[in-house]
């Protein structure tokens, strides 16, 4: 079989970040990799560092300041029309054609601190996202297209994609209305959550570790925010590989000026 692979890294300022890219690109090689949060508008991305590591195609949703998502592909790249799911109509969702499958990049809210809609304006907006997303995959169900989706979800839904179930109960990003939300969807799209169809449930995993912690690697306290979903028509594909499929770069974390998050990478079997 042959395959493709693709990434998906929370770069956060891909102007700032672009040389460590380029270092992790020589060395994990990915035909397509989606970015989120790169923080610029679509005409400052460096499309040309991007050209010297072996990209060849773009396709940019950016945003000044904040947000922002970019997917660069050795592959060529179908633009597809944008759906206008974000509710306040942020960079945070692209869609391209690739490889004969459908991919979308997401960077869905992160929602604040307080886990409140009442009081907390950004954790009303995540929820009013999430809730458009499941209306907008149940009504593509049908079709059958074969769906791959990847992105910051900024939801760690099971137990273990979490240092501490318990202590994060009450925290943005695994809040049992998110994490409920995020299941909601996935069940109207009838999506695979890869990582945990080649990882068992009881394992741990972590895409993200915040800035806050001195030494990130010795308190590992860690959340899994970064996902990749495929719909139905890709499943035996994306497990085909077995558990070596799939891969979270975290050594990534520890380079100098990192993202606080890692990138993580599926190999495709088409």
């Amino acid at each position: 079989m042959s395959g493709i692979s693709i990434a998906t890294w929370n770069i956060n300022s891909v102007r700032l970040r672009a040389p460590s890219v380029a270092a992790w690109v020589a060395e994990a090689d990915p035909d397509v990799l989606c970015l989120q949060e790169i923080k610029c508008l679509s005409e400052q991305f460096p499309e040309e560092a991007f050209r010297e590591m072996g990209f060849r195609h773009f396709h940019i949703r950016g945003q000044k300041g904040m947000h922002g998502v970019a997917i660069a592909s050795k592959l060529p790249l179908e633009d597809l029309p944008d759906e206008d799911l974000c509710p306040r109509s942020e960079a945070r969702h692209q869609r391209v054609g690739v490889a004969g499958f459908e991919l979308h990049n997401f960077y869905i809210p992160a929602g604040g601190d307080e886990p409140d809609p009442a009081i907390n304006p950004r954790f009303a907006h995540k929820l009013e996202f999430l809730d458009k997303l499941e209306s907008y995959f149940a009504g593509r169900a049908a079709a059958k297209t074969p769906l791959v989706l990847v992105g910051d979800f900024n939801i760690a839904p099971y137990e273990h994609d979490v240092w501490s179930h318990k202590q994060l109960l009450k925290v943005i990003s695994h809040t049992p209305v998110e994490v409920d939300a995020l299941e909601r969807i996935r069940q109207a799209g009838r999506f695979s959550d890869v990582a945990r169809e080649l990882i068992p449930m009881d394992e741990k995993i972590y895409t993200w570790w915040s800035y806050r912690a001195k030494d990130w690697k010795a308190a590992n306290r860690g959340r899994r925010l970064d996902h990749i979903w495929v719909s139905p028509e890709l499943h035996d594909q994306a497990v085909a590989g077995g558990r070596e499929a799939l891969k979270v770069w975290d050594n990534v974390r520890s380079w100098e000026k990192p993202s606080d998050h890692a990138p993580v990478v599926l190999q495709l079997e088409l």
